[in-house]
């Protein structure tokens, strides 16, 4: 008996007739492979599907390719230029570049409440110049006075204005400690330049720029060093009687003098910086208050003036361009407080409760003022307070 070949005719006669039954299916009717599809989904998918909600826009900041800035050679060529110190050189040689990348930035919903359905502006943004380094301090300041939350319904949102360490090495730590904190909080925004004392107007101009995009419509803005104690409830409190789209901008204010023009000193700026020989009036860089309107003006200022080094002079210069000037404030204390008596230290918080701004705090002394004045139990008799300059 021959039996192999029979049995591989047969084989590949069904195989034909499958093959033939497939290619029926599919050509006659794509539709309904579609239904089974569907059909095959909703028995295996038996939850009902939810409709989607669409999120509120947030802004973004455009993703173009920064632009390269070269050293100014030219400056190089000007008289005196060669006897200036190092760090004035270098001043004059990149002043003009104001596009940095930005390595660690908040989320962009930072400046709406918790809830994204919910956009609110911020009443408070709490602007705090930081060094890389300034670790600590940063993280007394999230647990005092720099804490996001409302105030007599009045939100407050912090944010660290910080650059990169000059050393290599050390910046790469740094910088990854700073990535650390940012994921954690959402509360660092870091740009790749130099941070030091020479570009501080450098950062604050840069601070103008992302706070035009991402927190427009904040009602006010604190900005100061993380060196101080600020009294944030007693700000907002203050600040609730005032405008936001009024001029604003409180704090110690200094005038009557110029540029300082003695090489050693650390506020030194040559006339190859600043020809005049006084500065506007402007309010001392520990910490000041401005509204909404004052920030857009000083802002647009801000795109005609020339970076100069001291960066509060150059806050005084924005204004007077935009026609406006500050004011004081007697509650904002950069130089510090003094006791009325040998006998009493200056460390009682009944120096401090009115107040709105004292500089400066070792960062454990912000710990025990913040904690003192929140004390339910907290009794000031007639102390006399006596501030320097008074």
């Amino acid at each position: 008996m021959i039996r192999g070949p029979k049995k591989g005719c047969i084989q590949v006669l069904l195989i034909l007739g499958l093959a033939g039954g497939v290619l029926f299916l599919l050509s006659h009717n794509g539709d309904s492979t579609e239904s089974f599809l569907t059909s095959w989904k909703a028995q295996t998918s038996p939850e009902p599907q939810q409709q989607r909600v669409p999120e509120p826009q947030l802004p973004t900041v455009s993703e173009r390719p920064l632009a390269p800035c070269f050293t100014n050679t030219s400056v190089i060529k000007v008289s005196g230029f060669s006897s200036q110190p190092k760090h004035i050189q270098n001043f004059l040689l990149y002043k003009h570049c104001r596009d940095f990348r930005i390595l660690q930035s908040p989320p962009p919903n930072k400046c709406l409440r918790q809830s994204l359905r919910t956009p609110a502006p911020v009443f408070l943004l709490l602007a705090i110049k930081s060094s890389p380094k300034n670790y600590e301090r940063r993280e007394i300041l999230r647990q005092t006075w720099g804490q996001e939350r409302e105030v007599h319904g009045a939100a407050i949102r912090r944010l660290f204005l910080v650059g990169t360490e000059s050393d290599v090495l050390e910046a790469q730590k740094v910088n990854r400690l700073l990535a650390m904190e940012a994921q954690t909080y959402g509360d660092i925004l870091q740009w790749d330049f130099q941070d030091s004392f020479f570009n501080l107007t450098l950062k604050q101009v840069l601070f103008l720029e992302w706070q035009a995009v991402y927190c427009p419509d904040a009602s006010f803005i604190f900005n100061g060093d993380d060196d101080v104690f600020a009294h944030t409830d007693n700000m907002v409190v203050y600040l609730q009687g005032q405008d936001p789209d009024a001029h604003l901008f409180s704090g110690y204010v200094i005038s009557h003098v110029g540029p300082i023009r003695v090489p050693w000193s650390k506020y030194y700026v040559p006339e190859l910086v600043v020809k005049e020989n006084r500065y506007p009036p402007y309010c001392a860089g520990g910490g000041f208050l401005m509204s909404r309107f004052t920030t857009r003006a000083i802002r647009r200022a801000s795109h005609l003036i020339p970076l100069i080094p001291i960066d509060d002079v150059y806050m005084g210069m924005c204004l007077e361009h935009a026609g406006l000037a500050p004011a004081i404030h007697s509650g904002i204390r950069v130089v510090g407080v003094h006791s009325p008596s040998p006998r009493l230290g200056s460390f009682d918080p009944c120096f401090y409760k009115e107040l709105l701004l004292v500089h400066r705090f070792l960062p454990y002394e912000i710990l025990l003022m913040w904690d003192a004045l929140k004390q339910p139990g907290l009794e000031c008799g007639k102390k006399a307070l006596r501030y320097p300059g008074d």
